[in-house]
């Protein structure tokens, strides 16, 4: 892997990288039955910062819940963790991943009697997107309904619905899928929320088959703080061709413009006024220019 550091925090103690492993027969390799998150730590002109570490980490306690995990360590020690263990690394930006899993100890579906682990890793990540502007398809999968699964928690194997519908690109011009729900509307990327742009009007559909993602929150807060509005709700692909703006959003990808659906080009075929204004807003943000947003941030002690 590319950009490893030297340490990662697993079950309470710092080990070396190449030394951080699992049994064959953990548990959650062979169901699922793990929650994860991604975070992202940026450097400011007050040092190291992680962004909304605390809300991640309440979506994690969150997550671990729904499939009965019981994590043996508190929201505050995990946030301690976080931000030693970039210290340790010696890194001033950088992409984060804890994760909570059922361990080696008991096989069978049910979980419950097996350890339950956690371990976080760091390591420098720029761009999880290299492309300035994003060719979406829509899959021939649907997004996993919430009467599958829990669809809003962030669980491993929500994430095979994800696989699949990458693998569904690979070798064409795509550069991400596009999902759609149950009824045939708008759900969500592989691995990102989707706002669409219409006459100066944000619009994202509405919770309740999608995860909720924390940048998405944040976008939503930034364009309300900016005099725009926001409308959550059912959005049909048509709709979606017809928008005059379409962007993504992640912590990994962050704000990443959407340039065509199904060929379809979206607006002008590039990145849109507003569009251009959120990622400017969101990038303040994160890198602590905009003192309104300093309770987001982290910072290293």
């Amino acid at each position: 892997m590319k950009n490893k550091t030297n340490y990662i925090w697993h079950n309470g103690k710092f080990v070396h990288w190449d030394e951080a492993k699992i049994h064959v027969l953990t548990h959650s390799l062979h169901y699922g039955a793990a929650t994860f998150e991604g975070i992202r730590c940026y450097n400011t002109d007050r040092g190291p910062a992680v962004f909304r570490l605390r809300d991640h980490f309440k979506r994690l306690f969150y997550s671990a819940s729904v499939i009965d995990m019981k994590i043996p360590y508190s929201l505050e020690e995990l946030e301690t963790a976080t931000l030693d263990l970039i210290s340790k690394n010696k890194i001033t930006e950088c992409y984060i991943r804890p994760i909570a899993y059922y361990g080696y100890g008991k096989m069978g579906v049910n979980p419950q009697g097996a350890p339950v682990e956690i371990a976080i890793a760091c390591w420098g990540w720029d761009k999880y997107m290299t492309h300035k502007l994003v060719d979406m398809k829509t899959n021939k999968y649907i997004r996993i309904p919430s009467v599958v699964s829990i669809t809003d928690a962030k669980l491993s194997g929500n994430y095979l619905n994800s696989i699949l519908g990458i693998l569904q690109l690979q070798g064409t011009d795509y550069h991400e899928t596009l999902f759609l729900d149950l009824n045939g509307n708008i759900a969500e990327g592989a691995a990102e929320n989707i706002f669409f742009i219409k006459n100066g009007v944000l619009h994202t559909p509405k919770l309740g088959g999608i995860l909720a993602g924390i940048t998405r929150d944040t976008v939503m807060t930034l364009a309300k703080k900016m005099g725009l509005k926001v409308i959550e709700a059912k959005l049909s692909l048509q709709e979606a061709y017809l928008a005059d703006e379409a962007f993504l959003t992640g912590t990994a990808i962050e704000i990443k413009p959407i340039r065509s659906i199904d060929d379809k080009i979206i607006g002008k075929g590039e990145t849109g006024i507003i569009t251009i204004d959120l990622q400017q807003s969101y990038l303040e943000v994160v890198h602590g220019k905009n003192k309104d947003f300093f309770h987001y941030l982290a910072f290293l002690k």
